[in-house]
């Protein structure tokens, strides 16, 4: 078993590594491998469009010169799925949303690829705009039919400035409920 986790927030090693690595952990202490890709410095341009990914059914975005054409290669070998943003103006990153318009796209064109993998939001917040965030990530699992597990709360971090979510301790110990049921649920699946 295998999941990837994706990092849409513009720093590289923040919050949201932070707590997306807090799930990693509890996936690892049940042999389930997982690696963490990071679109800080990596520009992510949105779905134009086109719809050539329905035409062309190739399980690649035509928008070429970025990374999402290798980040849907990941989520499709992968088991399970990890999106983790921050929240800027009450939302998820742009690059996030980027990467859930074209892979979500190019999953619909070629036969629903990500049906019945397991994905998981992951929201690191200062204050406000958290459940907007998370809701959105959530909608991209839904409408790919992916499973979704719960945890004892919302996947919500607290913290602005880098590191700082390592001081809420409620938001790490979701987090690791997180990543215990997500392991729970690929390995009931038999993935």
């Amino acid at each position: 078993m295998h999941v990837v986790a994706f990092n849409g927030s513009g720093r590289k090693d923040g919050n949201t590594a932070i707590l997306l690595k807090t799930v990693m952990e509890e996936l690892a202490k049940e042999d389930i491998a997982s690696e963490l890709v990071q679109l800080a410095g990596q520009p992510v341009a949105g779905c134009t469009g086109c719809r050539r990914c329905f035409e062309r059914v190739d399980r690649r975005c035509a928008v070429e010169g970025d990374m999402v054409n290798e980040c849907i290669v990941k989520m499709i070998r992968a088991d399970g799925v990890l999106l983790g943003s921050p929240v800027y103006y009450a939302d998820l990153t742009a690059g996030t949303k980027a990467l859930i318009e074209r892979s979500g796209f190019v999953a619909r064109a070629n036969g629903d690829l990500f049906r019945r993998k397991v994905g998981a939001a992951v929201v690191s917040v200062r204050r406000a705009g958290a459940m907007h965030a998370f809701d959105s990530i959530n909608h991209f699992f839904t409408i790919t039919q992916m499973i979704i597990p719960g945890a004892d709360y919302w996947n919500i971090g607290i913290g602005r400035e880098p590191g700082e979510v390592k001081n809420d301790a409620e938001g790490l110990q979701t987090m690791r409920v997180l990543g215990q049921n997500m392991a729970w649920l690929m390995k009931r699946l038999g993935l």
